[in-house]
């Protein structure tokens, strides 16, 4: 890279050197333009009508990347299904997501990337639900021109696979076993049924169909057969999940003939949660404070099953750290810290 001074005229495609500042008393102090821009046609007249005959610019050598380019490459090398690239200000380049659905960020690969001199990239956390035009990550280069070959190393660690994707969330039919003989008989109100609609509402999911049962595993479990017969593909069993007596749902489950892949979550609120599979069909045991919490281990999970995620034990097993909940009063949930210690 190389500083020289030239006629403003000539400029149209260099790269200004320093801030450019004009004062225009009682009405504007600031910079027109910043350092690094690239002079376009238009900000000629601009430049002429604050005195600026002459300027000083860069001129790029060979290998060399104007911070705007290396940060569009960078970006692109990142982006994978589901994400869309913004406008670059300043070498500075930010990713959205095109769709609703489950961030998944490559940390190993991330890490990677951020140990390239000169290059910096942060994104939301890995698992993380994320809305449709939401910002998801940023990239850029700290100076104003890079050599090629730094660029080169960030799209050689992403060429394998994308950095950054964006899985929609698939189709489902959820179904619902509220157990519990007081609720069934009208003792007490169903408190679960208003939870297990607001989540499929979310999901984009049609309203889920509700079965109610005794506390008797040999109903529960043939309410579950029920449910999985009339095309249910994601099965959420509510209560009956502690250690009492009567708390015979984790049974019920079992005698499906499912396989229990976890039962206990380190997770707060939600530990008494269970996990299974009967073929590829999730079957969860929601615990009773699902009820009363506005968000639980299932908010963690249930992402990544609608995106069509396998689970396996050791994923709820990482939960533990950031499995803790504030419980705020106010819930800003995904954008906080519970569920986001586990990459």
């Amino acid at each position: 890279m190389k500083v020289c001074y030239l006629e403003t005229e000539k400029s149209v495609g260099k790269i200004i050197s320093h801030d450019i500042t004009k004062v225009e008393k009682g009405v504007f102090k600031g910079p027109i333009f910043k350092k690094g821009h690239i002079i376009r046609k238009e900000d000629v007249e601009t430049l002429l009508n604050i005195g600026k005959k002459h300027i000083y610019l860069i001129e790029l050598e060979d290998g060399e990347l104007h911070e705007d380019e290396a940060g569009s490459r960078i970006a692109k090398a990142l982006q994978g299904p589901g994400l869309t690239i913004g406008t670059p200000s300043e070498g500075k380049l930010e990713l959205f997501a095109s769709q609703k659905g489950l961030l998944k960020v490559d940390v190993t690969a991330l890490n990677k990337v951020n140990n390239v001199p000169d290059v910096v990239v942060a994104t939301l956390h890995n698992n993380s639900p994320v809305e449709e035009r939401e910002k998801i990550a940023g990239a850029k280069v700290i100076p104003l021109v890079v050599k090629e070959d730094i660029v080169g190393q960030v799209e050689q660690i992403c060429k394998s696979n994308p950095l950054l994707t964006v899985l929609p969330y698939l189709h489902f039919k959820m179904g619902g076993v509220i157990t519990g003989r007081e609720v069934l008989e009208g003792r007490v109100k169903d408190g679960f049924a208003p939870v297990l609609k607001e989540k499929a509402l979310f999901f984009g999911m049609e309203e889920p169909e509700i079965l109610y049962a005794t506390d008797q595993a040999e109903i529960i479990s043939q309410k579950i057969k029920e449910l999985l017969d009339k095309g249910c593909n994601l099965i959420i069993t509510t209560g009956g999940m502690s250690v009492d007596p009567d708390d015979v749902t984790p049974a019920g489950i079992r005698k499906t003939g499912a396989e229990v892949i976890k039962y206990g979550a380190p997770a707060l609120p939600g530990a008494m949660f269970l996990l299974a599979y009967k073929g590829n069909i999730p079957i969860i045991g929601l615990p009773a404070n699902a009820m009363y919490y506005q968000t639980t281990v299932l908010d963690i999970i249930l992402p990544r099953i609608v995106a069509g995620e396998l689970i396996e034990a050791q994923d709820i097993s990482a939960l533990g750290h950031g499995g803790l909940c504030h419980l705020c009063d106010h819930c800003i949930y995904p954008h906080c810290s519970f569920g986001k210690g586990a990459i």
